[in-house]
């Protein structure tokens, strides 16, 4: 595969700091988040491919707002455009759980390979060929491209195990960070850490509620609920 894919992960998100999973719903940046954002497009200045290079993101609220704060850092005048194959795996009826309340639902889910594996075992959300799927499609599409990608924690997962060629075993265990470039080129995937400014907590916020999913695609599949 040619071209170079400068890979992201959307910052820190409510949820992540209270540890529920968000698959298909959206949570806020926190500062951090924000501030995680605001460092990478600052960061890419630094990379030569990055000048001009279109910017493509997931449509889910999080990783849209990492973006346009990428892009403003950057400074570039280069579009920001969505693609619904970046959206993070669906979790189906579980998106926005926490560990502890899945765990009640499906005691033992976590065990064995189910700590990298379960994504993919919940009862109406994705399977990992789905998943996997539409990821190599959008990877196929990119050929010969320059983008700056922005997207999540288990896309960016699974891209760079596609990418690279690795056993699905092994990309299942990659970091997801959110304060690191992945630049996917010449059949590597090198790892940039973006330094970051801490920001401190605002004491005494209480963990924040669980918003409404976001409206998703109509897929194909008949057996998938149309909205997750």
């Amino acid at each position: 595969m040619s071209g170079t894919i400068l890979l992201v992960r959307h910052g820190q998100t409510e949820w992540n700091l209270v540890g529920r999973y968000q698959g298909w719903g959206d949570s806020p940046l926190t500062a951090l988040g924000i501030a995680q954002a605001q460092a990478i497009g600052r960061h890419l200045r630094n990379i030569p491919e990055a000048g001009d290079a279109p910017i493509v993101s997931s449509p889910i609220g999080r990783a849209r707002r990492s973006a346009a704060l990428i892009r403003e850092q950057l400074g570039t005048t280069a579009p920001i455009t969505f693609d619904e194959r970046l959206r993070e795996i669906s979790l189906g009826s579980w998106d926005g759980l926490d560990r502890n309340e899945i765990a009640a639902l499906v005691p033992g889910i976590f065990t064995g390979d189910g700590r990298w594996e379960w994504y993919f075992r919940t009862p109406s959300g994705e399977t990992y060929d789905e998943f996997a799927g539409r990821l190599a499609a959008w990877l196929a599409e990119a050929d010969g491209q320059t983008l700056i990608v922005v997207a999540h924690g288990i896309v960016t997962r699974a891209m760079r195990g596609l990418y690279a060629g690795l056993p699905r075993a092994t990309a299942l265990r990659l970091p997801v960070p959110q304060d690191r470039i992945f630049r996917l080129a010449d059949g590597r995937v090198e790892e940039i850490e973006v330094p970051t400014i801490a920001v401190p907590e605002t004491p005494g916020s209480a963990p924040p509620a669980r918003p409404a999913p976001q409206p998703a695609p109509t897929r194909s599949d008949p057996a998938a609920p149309s909205s997750r």
